[in-house]
């Protein structure tokens, strides 16, 4: 399988760029960006000469979330259908979150759903001073399931339950303070933060790096993975109640759906 929806590019140094490159579609996701981004996952962890990653997205926007179609399609599933979808990005995201080597996410404009997923799982965070964050499932009757340990394990449950299920949007400053951002910076100097928290792992020994990463995660208790089978029951539920059925309705038909108030 070739790259269709992402970018991947190494330098001389043995640091790898992964771009989002849907930049039309805001970098959303959909069934071929998730099984590229495992793809890319597998290969990069897989090779000793890459020393750090970039994850990036092309244009103005790092991810929105779940692109329209492939929601369309999730609808259209049955429960079995739907389960296999929530597992393949619970998947990608914990090949991602268990990657040796670290990962450095240079996130500009919107983050929203599984585009926060990405944030959570990367080591660190570099975000624009623009950016805005949200987590917008339960506006269509859904939930953040499949995301959310990894969401939560980064988070905290305190900071979790502020933004896990208001949709409210949020920007780099409570990213700060819940530590799912590690450093803000202008639009201009967004490369040259990137390049300064990659050029601090090139000065330190590459499989001390990798075995301070698994100590890191090990402490930090049970794999977030782990849970991808309850979250993916948890999921299917939701999309099978009156809710969720009306929300995604209203949704595709660009109409306000019921629960709606002001």
């Amino acid at each position: 399988m070739g790259y269709e929806t992402i970018r991947v590019e190494t330098d001389v140094r043995g640091i790898a760029t992964v771009t989002l490159a849907r930049p039309d579609k805001h970098n959303a996701m959909n069934a071929r960006m998730i099984a590229e981004l495992t793809k890319a996952a597998v290969e990069l962890g897989g090779d000793a000469a890459i020393r750090a990653i970039i994850l990036g997205g092309k244009g103005k926007t790092f991810c929105a979330g779940g692109d329209l179609g492939w929601m369309r399609e999730q609808a259209e599933k049955d429960r079995a259908g739907k389960m296999a979808e929530a597992r393949a990005l619970a998947g990608m995201l914990g090949a991602w979150n268990a990657l040796s080597k670290p990962v450095i996410a240079r996130v500009q404009g919107a983050a929203y759903g599984g585009g926060l997923g990405l944030m959570a799982v990367s080591d660190i965070v570099v975000a624009a001073g623009n950016a805005k964050f949200a987590l917008t499932e339960t506006r269509l009757g859904l939930i953040p399931a499949t995301i959310g340990p990894f969401v939560v394990s980064r988070l905290g449950p305190a900071f979790a339950r502020q933004v896990f299920f208001s949709s409210k949007p949020f920007g780099p400053d409570f990213g700060l303070r819940c530590g799912l951002v590690a450093r803000v910076a202008p639009d201009e100097e967004l490369d040259a933060a990137v390049e300064e928290e990659v050029a601090a792992f090139l000065s330190c020994a590459p499989g001390a790096v990798a075995d301070a990463k698994a100590l890191a995660r090990n402490l930090a208790g049970p794999d977030p993975a782990e849970q991808a089978e309850m979250t993916a029951n948890a999921l299917a539920d939701r999309w099978e109640t009156g809710e969720a059925q009306a929300g995604i309705a209203a949704f595709f038909a660009k109409e306000t759906p019921p629960w709606r108030k002001g």
